[in-house]
């Protein structure tokens, strides 16, 4: 019985850098959704003086600033919760050295003050190489990016040759 192949170009079109970038920034924004509280909009009671003609009415657009405003004030924190939710379940998935790096190096309130330096030699016991480290970080970065569905793929661009006919 044969098994089965996904062939050899499958997942080479992943466009290592640009996913690495989208990882960072999806971690970025974890950490300021976890760390940052979550300040509510207030309706503004200013009276707005001018020709007495809104641009509401001129373009005939009808706005509930108040309906606008608790939509997005019910609506954001529950976007912001099921974003660290993914996250933190994309990580519970890794390996045990990948979901260690993870929680240490990016997953902590002392991320922004914790480098990679300090995570390979303080944290790891024994401590680790920066190369075993970093091989360890991008695998990790590659499978939180399959699990979110945020990898970034190479863009595929088809170059047409002229023939000497059309010179």
């Amino acid at each position: 019985m044969a098994q089965l192949s996904l062939g050899d170009d499958f997942l080479k079109d992943i466009d290592r850098e640009l996913t690495q970038k989208a990882v960072e920034r999806y971690l970025a924004e974890y950490r300021m959704y976890k760390h940052i509280v979550f300040e509510e909009r207030e309706a503004t009671m200013t009276a707005a003086y001018g020709d007495g003609v809104s641009e509401s009415q001129r373009s005939n657009v009808t706005t509930d600033q108040t309906a606008n405003i608790a939509i997005y004030n019910v609506d954001e924190p529950v976007r912001r919760k099921k974003h660290c939710e993914r996250l933190e379940a994309a990580v519970r998935k890794l390996p045990r050295l990948e979901r260690f790096l993870m929680e240490k190096r990016y997953l902590t309130d002392e991320t922004d003050y914790h480098t990679d330096y300090q995570v390979y030699c303080h944290e790891f016991s024994p401590p680790i190489g920066e190369t075993f480290y970093r091989k360890i970080r991008n695998k990790a970065f590659y499978k939180i990016a399959l699990a979110l569905d945020i990898e970034v793929y190479k863009a595929s661009v088809v170059v047409e040759k002229k023939t000497s006919k059309e010179k």
